[in-house]
Parts: structure tokens; sequence; C-alpha cells
């Protein structure tokens, strides 16, 4: 029973992931796609808490989890810095426009 519940769990995900990364690649505005890149993220943790909940013995899965979290916090601090860097000296967050930070 538990691994048709995995089954689920993967699909889910799958379809997390791909909605992220189709956000990402289609969307212009830097906010958007800095959003689809929490949404991979989090589709991966539920993809490793899952499979964590098979093997019980194991906490690897839950671990790696807590330092994606970690990883996305920061990502989603620096990457706000950029932005708001960026729409000072440009006025726009659109990522088409972004070739360099210079004026």
């Amino acid at each position: 029973m538990i691994g048709h519940i995995l089954e689920h769990y993967t699909i889910l995900a799958s379809v997390i992931f791909t909605i992220g990364a189709i956000g990402f690649l289609t969307r212009r505005s830097t906010l958007v796609q800095l959003m689809s890149i929490e949404l991979m993220l989090n589709s991966v943790n539920l993809a490793l808490v899952a499979y964590n909940r098979v093997h019980t013995d194991n906490m690897s899965g839950q671990m790696f989890a807590f330092f994606i979290i970690a990883v996305a916090a920061a990502e989603a601090a620096v990457g706000l810095a950029i932005v708001l860097a960026f729409y000072r000296i440009r006025g726009t967050i659109y990522s088409d426009e972004a070739n360099s930070l210079k004026h």
C-alpha cells in the first residue's frame, strides 16, 4: 500500500516540477522566474520526503529536504536583492533587458 501512495506523491512532484520549469522558461518577469524556481525546489522536497517515508530507517531524505529549504531561502534573499538593484538601475524587472547591471 505504501508503494501505491509513493507513486501518487512522485506523480504530484513531477507535475509540480513541470509547472515550475514551464513557468521559468516562458515568463519574462524575474519575480515569476524566482517563484518558479521555488516551485521546482519544493517539488524535489516532496519527492525526497515521500521516498524517505518508504525507507524509515534512513533519514537522509528529510535531511536533504532541510538543506534544500535553507538553500531556497538564501536564493530568494539574494535573488530579490538582485531584482531590486536591477529595478533601481533600469526601472524594469523583465529578464530580457538584463544584459548588465551597469548604467
